[in-house]
């Protein structure tokens, strides 16, 4: 985690392959490629087409500096941090390891992403807990719903840093407090938070974070990151293979079963996690993302943000204002918006949004500017 105040970046679009025409404020959606993030899978494609090459060594060093540089990222130890392929296995893991128990319930907010939900109904189901479901609250205050749902019954509090559909903040270091409070376990979605702005993990101390990597870490698709607090290595993942056993790195052509796992959360890394391709363009986008500074990140985006949501109160539209990050905002219009509102914006305007229930999710990020900004206050007071 950043810990000094950094000042706001300028506009990072050379970096990015975006046309001038196209106002692309749809991180949440897929945060596109940097330049040599493309060069460097160019190189691991290259790698691949001539398997000769590729020692003992390369299944482990990509591997662990993309750990490192994830867990310098949340303020981690790479010990702390295993690799998956989504965050619903890293959720999945993590629920694995926080087994249920008849008459516990777990608290989760309504709406959440299905990566932090459907784990949770299933194994609630199947132990007889309780799926304690928190409505959308009226006032925008998410935390104090949360806060009140939690008792001493409670097992598991899953809940994201701010909702993927429209940035509502959940004050998560109050969160954890109560949870720890009641004997409760902390399990965090940071998918749409890690990278646009700054994670506390010293404060928060949350028992497990997922990270799907394609959004805010601009990294490929098929790649997240489970960070497991040091109580909570001792389990096991969802898979066993020869690469979370302890001595892997030097057990090329073993046909010896070693039944010890790593030790720390490596024990939780997925089955063929040396990607050749993938890796090393995460690498370079995380890379990037820690020499901008994620509190320069959030500077930047969030003056975009506020004149997004200036321009759509003047256009009678509503935004979660005063209880959202910075870095995305929800807009609502009276009446609901029409199905097909995100389409039409891209096809007439070439202004890329996603629609997520009834919110028009916008949320830009340093590739953007203010003639991104302009055009898409032009193209929703055409549209709403």
């Amino acid at each position: 985690m950043e810990g000094t105040a950094r000042p706001a970046l300028g506009s990072q679009r050379h970096l990015f392959d975006i046309p001038r025409d196209v106002a692309y404020v749809n991180c949440a959606y897929f945060g596109p490629f940097l330049r040599r993030a493309r060069e460097a899978g160019d190189v691991g494609l290259d790698l691949r087409v001539r398997p000769w090459t590729i020692d003992r060594p390369k299944f482990f060093d990509d591997v662990e500096k993309a750990r490192a540089l994830f867990a310098r990222l949340i303020g981690a130890a790479p010990d702390d941090v295993a690799l998956a392929p989504s965050s619903s296995y890293a959720l999945a893991t993590a629920a694995a390891n926080l087994p249920l128990s008849r008459g516990q319930n777990v608290v989760v907010p309504a709406q959440e992403h299905a990566s932090n939900f459907y784990v949770w109904h299933r194994n609630a189901q199947a132990a007889g807990a309780q799926m304690r479901v928190i409505e959308r609250p009226a006032n925008g205050d998410w935390t104090a719903a949360i806060l009140g749902a939690i008792d001493l019954a409670t097992a598991v509090v899953a809940v994201p840093p701010c909702h993927w559909s429209d940035g509502g903040v959940f004050d998560l270091v109050a969160i954890g407090a109560a949870a720890r409070g009641s004997g409760a376990a902390l399990v965090v979605d940071a998918t749409q938070f890690v990278g646009a702005a700054p994670f506390d993990l010293a404060t928060i101390r949350p028992d497990f974070v997922a990270c799907s990597a394609y959004k805010w870490l601009l990294s490929p698709y098929v790649l997240a990151f489970l960070y497991a607090a040091p109580h909570r290595q001792a389990g096991g993942g969802l898979e066993h293979h020869g690469f979370n056993r302890a001595g892997a790195r030097s057990a090329a052509g073993s046909w010896d079963h070693v039944f010890e796992l790593e030790p720390g959360a490596r024990r939780y890394d997925m089955g063929e996690r040396s990607n050749f391709v993938t890796l090393p363009m995460a690498i370079v986008a995380l890379e990037q993302i820690l020499a901008w500074g994620v509190e320069s990140i959030a500077a930047t985006v969030a003056p975009m943000t506020a004149r997004i949501a200036e321009g759509a109160d003047a256009l009678g539209l509503g935004s979660t204002r005063g209880r959202r990050v910075a870095h995305l905002v929800g807009l609502t219009r009276p009446g609901g918006w029409a199905k097909d509102v995100a389409e039409r914006l891209w096809r007439e305007d070439r202004v890329h949004v996603s629609l997520r229930g009834d919110r028009l999710r916008i949320s830009p990020n340093v590739y953007n500017d203010d003639e991104d900004v302009e055009r898409l206050v032009a193209a929703l007071k055409k549209h709403a």
